[in-house]
Protein backbone atom coordinates (compact mmCIF):
# COMPACT_ATOMS: atom_id res chain seq x y z
CA UNK A 1 0.00 0.00 0.00
CA UNK A 2 0.94 3.53 -1.21
CA UNK A 3 -0.04 6.66 0.56
CA UNK A 4 0.14 9.43 -1.03
CA UNK A 5 -1.12 12.94 0.38
CA UNK A 6 -3.93 10.70 2.97
CA UNK A 7 -4.41 8.99 -0.44
CA UNK A 8 -4.38 5.68 -1.57
CA UNK A 9 -2.84 4.66 -4.80
CA UNK A 10 -3.99 1.27 -6.18
CA UNK A 11 -0.03 0.37 -6.44
CA UNK A 12 -0.02 -3.05 -7.79
CA UNK A 13 -3.71 -4.01 -7.10
CA UNK A 14 -5.44 -5.84 -9.79
CA UNK A 15 -8.85 -6.52 -8.12
CA UNK A 16 -11.93 -4.31 -8.12
CA UNK A 17 -13.39 -5.07 -5.48
CA UNK A 18 -10.12 -4.56 -2.99
CA UNK A 19 -9.71 -0.88 -4.66
CA UNK A 20 -13.00 -0.39 -4.19
CA UNK A 21 -13.44 -1.17 -0.27
CA UNK A 22 -9.85 -0.71 0.50
CA UNK A 23 -10.74 3.50 0.05
CA UNK A 24 -7.79 3.37 -2.96
CA UNK A 25 -8.13 6.50 -5.74
CA UNK A 26 -9.95 4.58 -8.72
CA UNK A 27 -10.31 6.07 -11.96
CA UNK A 28 -13.81 5.83 -13.42
CA UNK A 29 -14.26 3.99 -16.41
CA UNK A 30 -17.55 2.19 -15.93
CA UNK A 31 -19.16 4.49 -18.40
CA UNK A 32 -17.66 3.39 -21.04
CA UNK A 33 -17.20 -0.42 -19.51
CA UNK A 34 -21.29 -0.33 -19.04
CA UNK A 35 -21.75 0.70 -23.07
CA UNK A 36 -19.22 -2.61 -23.62
CA UNK A 37 -21.54 -4.65 -22.03
CA UNK A 38 -24.72 -3.34 -23.00
CA UNK A 39 -24.72 -1.82 -26.38
CA UNK A 40 -21.34 -3.53 -27.53
CA UNK A 41 -20.80 -6.33 -29.58
CA UNK A 42 -20.97 -9.81 -28.24
CA UNK A 43 -18.23 -11.65 -28.57
CA UNK A 44 -14.82 -9.16 -27.98
CA UNK A 45 -11.05 -8.64 -27.91
CA UNK A 46 -9.21 -6.41 -26.78
CA UNK A 47 -5.55 -6.20 -27.52
CA UNK A 48 -3.45 -3.82 -25.10
CA UNK A 49 0.04 -3.81 -23.96
CA UNK A 50 1.16 -5.33 -20.80
CA UNK A 51 0.65 -3.43 -17.56
CA UNK A 52 -1.98 -1.61 -19.10
CA UNK A 53 -5.04 -2.14 -17.02
CA UNK A 54 -6.21 -5.23 -18.84
CA UNK A 55 -6.96 -7.34 -15.45
CA UNK A 56 -8.32 -4.62 -13.57
CA UNK A 57 -10.88 -4.14 -16.46
CA UNK A 58 -11.74 -8.07 -16.32
CA UNK A 59 -12.03 -8.17 -12.57
CA UNK A 60 -14.71 -4.98 -12.81
CA UNK A 61 -16.37 -6.75 -15.90
CA UNK A 62 -17.01 -9.79 -13.14
CA UNK A 63 -18.18 -7.65 -10.79
CA UNK A 64 -20.44 -5.66 -12.72
CA UNK A 65 -21.65 -9.35 -14.63
CA UNK A 66 -21.75 -10.60 -10.42
CA UNK A 67 -23.92 -7.75 -9.72
CA UNK A 68 -22.17 -6.43 -7.38
CA UNK A 69 -23.95 -3.28 -6.82
CA UNK A 70 -22.22 -1.95 -4.02
CA UNK A 71 -18.92 -1.97 -5.66
CA UNK A 72 -20.31 1.08 -7.76
CA UNK A 73 -21.88 3.31 -5.50
CA UNK A 74 -20.81 6.65 -6.92
CA UNK A 75 -19.16 5.53 -9.89
CA UNK A 76 -20.63 6.74 -13.13
CA UNK A 77 -22.14 3.40 -13.94
CA UNK A 78 -24.72 4.39 -11.59
CA UNK A 79 -26.54 6.55 -13.88
CA UNK A 80 -27.15 3.85 -16.37
CA UNK A 81 -27.80 0.96 -14.92
CA UNK A 82 -30.58 0.27 -13.40
CA UNK A 83 -31.55 -3.69 -13.21
CA UNK A 84 -28.01 -5.39 -11.39
CA UNK A 85 -28.78 -9.12 -12.80
CA UNK A 86 -26.30 -11.34 -11.17
CA UNK A 87 -24.99 -13.04 -13.79
CA UNK A 88 -23.46 -16.59 -13.87
CA UNK A 89 -19.52 -15.71 -14.66
CA UNK A 90 -17.21 -17.95 -15.76
CA UNK A 91 -13.70 -16.12 -16.10
CA UNK A 92 -10.14 -17.80 -17.35
CA UNK A 93 -6.64 -16.19 -16.09
CA UNK A 94 -4.47 -17.26 -19.08
CA UNK A 95 -1.42 -16.13 -17.58
CA UNK A 96 -1.76 -18.61 -14.59
CA UNK A 97 -1.81 -21.43 -16.98
CA UNK A 98 2.68 -21.61 -17.65
CA UNK A 99 4.16 -22.37 -20.70
CA UNK A 100 3.71 -26.15 -21.59
CA UNK A 101 0.95 -28.20 -22.73
CA UNK A 102 0.97 -29.73 -18.85
CA UNK A 103 0.69 -26.58 -17.30
CA UNK A 104 -2.32 -25.29 -19.36
CA UNK A 105 -4.41 -28.49 -18.74
CA UNK A 106 -3.56 -28.66 -15.31
CA UNK A 107 -4.73 -25.06 -14.85
CA UNK A 108 -8.02 -25.67 -16.98
CA UNK A 109 -9.04 -28.65 -15.35
CA UNK A 110 -8.57 -27.09 -11.66
CA UNK A 111 -10.56 -24.03 -12.73
CA UNK A 112 -13.45 -25.97 -14.17
CA UNK A 113 -13.24 -28.26 -11.11
CA UNK A 114 -13.92 -25.39 -9.47
CA UNK A 115 -16.60 -24.59 -11.61
CA UNK A 116 -18.38 -27.95 -11.33
CA UNK A 117 -18.13 -27.73 -7.46
CA UNK A 118 -20.01 -24.48 -7.52
CA UNK A 119 -23.16 -25.95 -10.13
CA UNK A 120 -22.93 -28.89 -8.55
CA UNK A 121 -21.38 -30.95 -11.69
CA UNK A 122 -19.88 -34.29 -11.22
CA UNK A 123 -16.46 -34.04 -11.75
CA UNK A 124 -15.59 -36.53 -14.77
CA UNK A 125 -11.56 -36.11 -14.62
CA UNK A 126 -11.65 -38.57 -17.82
CA UNK A 127 -13.62 -36.48 -19.92
CA UNK A 128 -12.30 -34.00 -22.72
CA UNK A 129 -12.24 -30.28 -21.42
CA UNK A 130 -14.16 -29.59 -23.65
CA UNK A 131 -16.52 -31.73 -22.93
CA UNK A 132 -16.83 -30.14 -19.82
CA UNK A 133 -16.71 -26.76 -20.26
CA UNK A 134 -19.54 -27.32 -22.61
CA UNK A 135 -21.76 -29.13 -19.63
CA UNK A 136 -20.91 -26.12 -17.32
CA UNK A 137 -22.23 -23.57 -19.81
CA UNK A 138 -25.25 -25.62 -19.80
CA UNK A 139 -25.56 -26.23 -16.15
CA UNK A 140 -24.72 -22.53 -15.43
CA UNK A 141 -27.67 -21.73 -17.76
CA UNK A 142 -29.93 -23.96 -16.77
CA UNK A 143 -29.52 -23.37 -12.77
CA UNK A 144 -29.84 -19.29 -12.83
CA UNK A 145 -31.98 -19.29 -16.36
CA UNK A 146 -29.51 -16.55 -17.39
CA UNK A 147 -27.00 -16.54 -19.96
CA UNK A 148 -23.47 -16.91 -19.13
CA UNK A 149 -20.47 -14.06 -19.27
CA UNK A 150 -17.60 -15.51 -19.48
CA UNK A 151 -14.27 -13.27 -19.66
CA UNK A 152 -10.87 -14.58 -20.87
CA UNK A 153 -8.02 -12.70 -19.09
CA UNK A 154 -4.21 -12.82 -20.46
CA UNK A 155 -5.53 -15.64 -23.41
CA UNK A 156 -1.82 -15.31 -25.12
CA UNK A 157 0.47 -15.99 -22.21
CA UNK A 158 1.05 -19.31 -22.84
CA UNK A 159 1.37 -18.96 -26.66
CA UNK A 160 4.21 -16.01 -26.23
CA UNK A 161 6.10 -18.17 -24.35
CA UNK A 162 5.89 -21.61 -26.29
CA UNK A 163 5.96 -19.76 -29.86
CA UNK A 164 8.76 -21.03 -31.62
CA UNK A 165 9.45 -23.67 -29.49
CA UNK A 166 8.30 -27.67 -29.69
CA UNK A 167 5.63 -27.14 -27.29
CA UNK A 168 3.72 -24.67 -29.34
CA UNK A 169 1.45 -26.94 -31.81
CA UNK A 170 0.87 -28.43 -28.66
CA UNK A 171 -0.73 -25.69 -26.70
CA UNK A 172 -2.06 -24.17 -29.75
CA UNK A 173 -4.41 -27.74 -30.23
CA UNK A 174 -5.31 -27.66 -26.31
CA UNK A 175 -6.76 -23.72 -27.37
CA UNK A 176 -8.28 -25.18 -30.75
CA UNK A 177 -10.22 -28.62 -29.54
CA UNK A 178 -11.65 -26.48 -26.01
CA UNK A 179 -12.52 -23.21 -26.73
CA UNK A 180 -14.16 -23.94 -30.26
CA UNK A 181 -16.67 -24.83 -28.34
CA UNK A 182 -18.26 -21.41 -27.36
CA UNK A 183 -19.09 -20.64 -30.54
CA UNK A 184 -21.46 -23.59 -30.60
CA UNK A 185 -22.76 -22.61 -26.95
CA UNK A 186 -23.92 -19.32 -28.12
CA UNK A 187 -27.63 -19.50 -27.02
CA UNK A 188 -26.23 -20.23 -23.53
CA UNK A 189 -24.25 -16.91 -23.58
CA UNK A 190 -24.79 -13.19 -22.91
CA UNK A 191 -21.14 -11.84 -23.30
CA UNK A 192 -17.45 -12.77 -23.99
CA UNK A 193 -14.81 -10.73 -23.51
CA UNK A 194 -11.06 -12.04 -24.39
CA UNK A 195 -7.98 -9.79 -23.09
CA UNK A 196 -4.58 -10.04 -24.31
CA UNK A 197 -1.57 -8.27 -25.67
CA UNK A 198 -1.00 -10.06 -29.11
CA UNK A 199 -2.83 -11.70 -32.12
CA UNK A 200 -2.61 -15.65 -32.30
CA UNK A 201 -4.86 -16.25 -34.92
CA UNK A 202 -3.92 -19.61 -36.94
CA UNK A 203 -4.58 -22.46 -34.50
CA UNK A 204 -5.28 -20.82 -31.10
CA UNK A 205 -8.50 -19.62 -29.33
CA UNK A 206 -9.58 -16.80 -31.91
CA UNK A 207 -9.37 -18.75 -35.08
CA UNK A 208 -12.43 -21.05 -33.25
CA UNK A 209 -14.67 -17.62 -33.27
CA UNK A 210 -14.85 -16.35 -36.39
CA UNK A 211 -17.58 -14.23 -34.80
CA UNK A 212 -15.01 -12.62 -32.57
CA UNK A 213 -14.50 -8.57 -33.08
CA UNK A 214 -11.18 -7.21 -32.29
CA UNK A 215 -12.07 -3.88 -30.40
CA UNK A 216 -8.31 -2.61 -29.96
CA UNK A 217 -9.07 0.06 -32.69
CA UNK A 218 -12.22 1.30 -31.94
CA UNK A 219 -12.68 4.88 -31.29
CA UNK A 220 -14.95 4.92 -28.07
CA UNK A 221 -12.72 2.32 -26.47
CA UNK A 222 -9.28 4.14 -27.09
CA UNK A 223 -9.32 5.31 -23.17
CA UNK A 224 -10.88 2.25 -21.80
CA UNK A 225 -7.70 1.15 -20.41
CA UNK A 226 -4.90 3.38 -19.19
CA UNK A 227 -5.28 7.21 -18.24
CA UNK A 228 -5.71 9.91 -20.30
CA UNK A 229 -4.27 13.36 -19.71
CA UNK A 230 -7.77 14.43 -19.00
CA UNK A 231 -7.88 11.92 -16.34
CA UNK A 232 -4.62 12.88 -14.63
CA UNK A 233 -5.06 15.87 -14.15
CA UNK A 234 -8.46 15.37 -12.79
CA UNK A 235 -7.68 12.62 -10.25
CA UNK A 236 -3.94 12.95 -9.74
CA UNK A 237 -3.79 16.34 -9.21
CA UNK A 238 -2.53 16.43 -5.42
CA UNK A 239 0.10 13.78 -6.61
CA UNK A 240 1.07 15.70 -9.28
CA UNK A 241 1.44 18.66 -6.67
CA UNK A 242 4.27 17.00 -4.97
CA UNK A 243 5.98 15.80 -7.84
CA UNK A 244 6.49 19.19 -8.52
CA UNK A 245 7.33 20.23 -5.33
CA UNK A 246 9.81 17.32 -4.79
CA UNK A 247 11.43 17.89 -8.63
CA UNK A 248 11.36 21.87 -8.11
CA UNK A 249 8.88 22.29 -11.15
CA UNK A 250 5.68 23.99 -11.32
CA UNK A 251 2.72 21.81 -11.96
CA UNK A 252 2.60 22.33 -15.70
CA UNK A 253 6.25 21.10 -15.68
CA UNK A 254 5.36 17.82 -13.73
CA UNK A 255 2.50 17.13 -16.10
CA UNK A 256 4.50 17.58 -19.14
CA UNK A 257 7.03 15.58 -17.94
CA UNK A 258 4.93 12.97 -17.10
CA UNK A 259 3.21 12.63 -20.33
CA UNK A 260 6.51 12.81 -21.80
CA UNK A 261 7.89 9.60 -19.70
CA UNK A 262 4.68 7.64 -19.23
CA UNK A 263 1.72 9.24 -21.77
CA UNK A 264 1.77 9.13 -25.81
CA UNK A 265 -0.07 6.26 -26.84
CA UNK A 266 -2.33 6.49 -29.49
CA UNK A 267 -4.92 3.37 -30.20
CA UNK A 268 -7.00 5.16 -32.98
CA UNK A 269 -6.73 6.44 -36.09
CA UNK A 270 -10.32 8.36 -35.17
CA UNK A 271 -9.80 9.22 -31.46
CA UNK A 272 -6.27 10.98 -30.96
CA UNK A 273 -6.81 11.14 -27.22
CA UNK A 274 -3.25 10.74 -25.57
CA UNK A 275 -3.14 7.70 -22.98
CA UNK A 276 -0.58 6.64 -20.38
CA UNK A 277 0.61 3.76 -19.54
CA UNK A 278 -1.57 3.33 -15.46
CA UNK A 279 1.10 1.07 -14.26
CA UNK A 280 4.00 3.61 -14.66
CA UNK A 281 1.80 6.83 -13.86
CA UNK A 282 0.58 5.63 -10.55
CA UNK A 283 4.28 4.11 -9.48
CA UNK A 284 5.83 7.21 -10.51
CA UNK A 285 3.06 9.52 -8.59
CA UNK A 286 3.35 6.89 -5.47
CA UNK A 287 6.74 7.65 -5.30
CA UNK A 288 7.23 10.95 -6.82
CA UNK A 289 9.85 10.28 -8.85
CA UNK A 290 10.22 9.40 -12.63
CA UNK A 291 11.64 5.99 -12.74
CA UNK A 292 11.37 3.40 -15.51
CA UNK A 293 9.04 1.04 -14.21
CA UNK A 294 7.34 -0.64 -17.23
CA UNK A 295 10.86 -2.58 -18.20
CA UNK A 296 11.74 -3.32 -14.55
CA UNK A 297 8.51 -5.20 -14.39
CA UNK A 298 9.65 -7.06 -16.88
CA UNK A 299 9.36 -7.66 -20.98
CA UNK A 300 7.51 -10.26 -23.07
CA UNK A 301 9.58 -13.65 -24.33
CA UNK A 302 8.37 -12.46 -28.03
CA UNK A 303 11.41 -9.76 -27.81
CA UNK A 304 13.96 -12.32 -28.21
CA UNK A 305 12.57 -13.81 -31.19
CA UNK A 306 12.38 -10.75 -32.97
CA UNK A 307 15.77 -9.66 -32.38
CA UNK A 308 17.64 -10.02 -35.10
CA UNK A 309 14.93 -8.20 -37.18
CA UNK A 310 14.86 -5.78 -34.41
CA UNK A 311 18.57 -4.85 -34.33
CA UNK A 312 18.44 -4.28 -38.42
CA UNK A 313 15.88 -2.12 -38.91
CA UNK A 314 16.33 0.29 -35.20
CA UNK A 315 16.32 3.43 -37.20
CA UNK A 316 12.89 2.72 -38.85
CA UNK A 317 11.47 2.95 -35.65
CA UNK A 318 11.01 6.76 -35.31
CA UNK A 319 8.51 6.79 -37.84
CA UNK A 320 7.26 3.77 -39.37
CA UNK A 321 4.67 3.38 -41.84
CA UNK A 322 2.43 0.30 -41.97
CA UNK A 323 -0.86 -0.74 -43.78
CA UNK A 324 -3.79 -0.80 -41.82
CA UNK A 325 -4.52 -3.85 -42.74
CA UNK A 326 -1.51 -5.34 -41.50
CA UNK A 327 -1.72 -3.83 -38.50
CA UNK A 328 -5.33 -4.21 -37.22
CA UNK A 329 -5.83 -7.62 -38.76
CA UNK A 330 -2.21 -9.33 -38.61
CA UNK A 331 -1.06 -12.61 -37.01
CA UNK A 332 1.87 -11.55 -34.48
CA UNK A 333 3.85 -14.51 -36.26
CA UNK A 334 3.26 -13.62 -39.65
CA UNK A 335 4.43 -10.19 -39.50
CA UNK A 336 7.04 -7.93 -38.74
CA UNK A 337 9.39 -6.58 -36.10
CA UNK A 338 7.10 -3.27 -35.83
CA UNK A 339 4.22 -5.01 -35.93
CA UNK A 340 5.18 -7.20 -32.46
CA UNK A 341 6.59 -4.11 -30.98
CA UNK A 342 3.13 -2.27 -31.59
CA UNK A 343 1.31 -5.14 -29.90
CA UNK A 344 3.77 -5.07 -26.91
CA UNK A 345 3.55 -1.52 -26.45
CA UNK A 346 7.10 -0.64 -27.71
CA UNK A 347 5.52 1.50 -30.76
CA UNK A 348 2.14 3.12 -30.86
CA UNK A 349 -0.21 5.20 -33.43
CA UNK A 350 1.82 8.57 -34.49
CA UNK A 351 -0.11 9.32 -37.11
CA UNK A 352 -2.23 7.81 -40.10
CA UNK A 353 -3.18 8.76 -43.34
CA UNK A 354 -4.75 6.84 -46.86
CA UNK A 355 -5.02 3.47 -45.08
CA UNK A 356 -1.31 3.85 -43.58
CA UNK A 357 -0.48 4.01 -40.14
CA UNK A 358 2.68 5.80 -38.95
CA UNK A 359 4.25 4.38 -35.84
CA UNK A 360 6.50 5.67 -33.65
CA UNK A 361 7.76 5.03 -29.84
CA UNK A 362 5.37 6.66 -27.56
CA UNK A 363 7.15 7.90 -25.25
CA UNK A 364 10.85 8.26 -23.82
CA UNK A 365 10.71 5.52 -21.33
CA UNK A 366 9.99 3.07 -24.34
CA UNK A 367 12.56 4.38 -26.27
CA UNK A 368 14.96 4.20 -23.66
CA UNK A 369 14.21 0.79 -22.55
CA UNK A 370 14.71 -0.61 -25.77
CA UNK A 371 17.69 1.09 -27.29
CA UNK A 372 19.58 0.77 -23.66
CA UNK A 373 18.75 -1.94 -21.78
CA UNK A 374 16.39 -4.24 -23.65
CA UNK A 375 18.36 -4.56 -26.93
CA UNK A 376 21.90 -4.97 -25.10
CA UNK A 377 20.64 -8.01 -22.48
CA UNK A 378 19.25 -9.65 -25.23
CA UNK A 379 22.15 -9.34 -27.18
CA UNK A 380 24.39 -10.78 -24.01
CA UNK A 381 21.94 -13.60 -23.47
CA UNK A 382 22.17 -14.88 -27.33
CA UNK A 383 25.96 -14.87 -26.98
CA UNK A 384 25.99 -16.93 -23.89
Amino acid sequence: MVETNDRKLPVGIQSFEEIRKGGYLYVDKTDIIWQLANRGKKYNYLSRPRRFGKSVLVDTLEAYFMGKKELFEGLKIMQMETEWVKRPVIRLDMSRAGAEPESLKGYLDYTFQEYESLYEIETRGNSPLATRLIEIIKTAYNKTGLQVAILIDEYDSPLQHSWKTPLYEKCTAIYRDVFVILKSMDKFENFIFITGCTKFSQFSLTSGLNNLSFIGFDSEYAALCGITKEEAICYFKPEINKLAACKGWTFDEAAMHLSSYYGGYHFSSRNKVDVFNPFCLINALADSDLENYWFSSGTSPLLSKFEDDIKKRLKDFEYCPIISDTLETSDVTDGGAELVLYQLGYLTIKGYMDGIYLLGFPNSEVKKSLYETILPVLTSEAEQ
